[in-house]
């Protein structure tokens, strides 16, 4: 009796045993990528930032990858980048990618604010394979609005960890010449609030520019090709509204500094699902083109700041031949004020390349981004 029930005991121990492990979280692993080699070194020639966007072209956006909010890079639906992909855009004719990078999932939250070899290794790789086909590349911290707080309160964390971010990754890239630049911050906000999209407040606006300053000030401090590099800063949420143009500082009055500006003109057509699939009327084209006239005059003309619309685009409302006819005018229109647009794909509703074929599902859109290209 005591033999059968020992043995029922160590039947059920094994059984619980077995269940527990079953039901454990699955431990997520980044994609597997080839290990970096070596680093492109090369050159900050002595050229105006205005210069080197004339070099630009047009852009592409690897959105919904580096920048997805989790450990697992592949979490928002897209595969992990691939040289296929990286080559596919380059042939295609964009002659500039920027990668959207997330880096609180893959850093410490405490000084020094260490980043995971592994993971720059992954963003050096396709910073890589980018240079090597003849790309202009920028790199930025994007997603990270959980702790980049633009508040009197949070200022002075964040900033310390702002600038120990920009350290490593300046660190990393210090080698690199002008054609990879550098974006401090994507669409810096306070999220949730009530000026969240409208230009924010007097403070946020305020601490937004020790931001910018401290992540430049990091950057140049690691020396070498960084004390030169061309560095992107962008208004509140990146935004072309009055309020956010008029507040933003050129940190130190650097002349090696391109403004970041988003434009989805207008929000109703290019990114809310609920609004109209229509648009081309005289009034919405004279609009679009007053939109870009707009915020070229304030930066260009008027304080002589070259322009990156880094993000722009609109969503699949299965109207194909109306966001052609929308894509062609905006990429004209920037590109003759010499202003570089990069499209906004995140693989979902704004999506062009289909990542996972390798093929451009709308052929059509890319055509007229590309073609239209002053």
């Amino acid at each position: 009796m005591t033999t059968l029930l020992i043995a029922l005991l160590l039947l059920l121990t094994q059984s619980c045993s077995e269940e527990e492990v079953v039901t454990q979280p699955p431990i997520v692993s980044p994609p597997a990528v080839p290990v970096v080699d070596v680093a492109r070194p090369g050159i900050i020639r002595d050229i105006s930032s205005s210069d080197l966007v004339a070099e630009m072209g047009v852009g592409w956006n690897l959105g919904n990858t580096f920048d997805v909010i989790s450990r697992d890079k592949t979490a928002w639906g897209n595969p992990a980048p691939t040289e296929f992909q990286i080559r596919k855009v380059a042939e295609q004719g964009f002659r500039t990618l920027r990668i959207p990078v997330t880096w609180a999932f893959h850093m410490r939250e405490f000084a020094p604010y260490q980043v995971e070899s592994a993971f720059l290794d992954r963003v050096q790789y396709i910073v890589n394979l980018a240079l090597d086909n003849q790309m202009h590349v920028i790199i930025n911290v994007h997603h990270d609005d959980e702790w980049i707080l633009p508040t009197y309160q949070d200022s002075s964390r964040t900033k310390d960890r702002l600038a120990g971010l920009w350290t490593q990754i300046a660190d990393r890239f210090q080698p690199y010449g002008d054609s990879l630049i550098f974006e401090t911050i994507n669409e810096p906000r306070l999220k949730g609030s009530p000026e969240e999209w409208s230009g924010g407040t007097e403070e946020g606006r305020t601490v937004l520019n020790t931001y910018h300053k401290a992540a430049l000030d990091a950057i140049r401090a690691t020396g070498g090709n960084n004390t030169k590099r061309h560095i992107m800063i962008s208004t509140y949420a990146a935004s072309s509204v009055p309020a956010a143009m008029d507040a933003l500082v050129i940190p130190n009055d650097d002349p090696n500094v391109i403004i970041s500006t988003h434009s989805y003109f207008p929000w109703s057509f290019c990114g809310d699902e609920n609004g109209p699939s229509s648009w081309g009327t005289e009034e919405e084209r004279s609009g679009l083109i007053a939109e870009i006239d707009r915020i070229y005059n304030y930066w260009v003309v008027e304080r002589n700041r070259p322009v990156i619309l880094g993000e722009w685009g609109a969503r699949d409302k299965n109207n194909v031949d109306i966001r052609a006819d929308y894509f062609s005018i905006y990429t004209r229109e920037a590109t003759t004020r010499g202003m570089v647009p990069i499209v906004w794909d995140d693989g979902g509703n704004f999506r062009l390349l289909d990542r996972t074929g390798v093929v451009w599902e709308f052929q059509k859109l890319v055509d007229a981004i590309v073609d239209s290209a002053q």
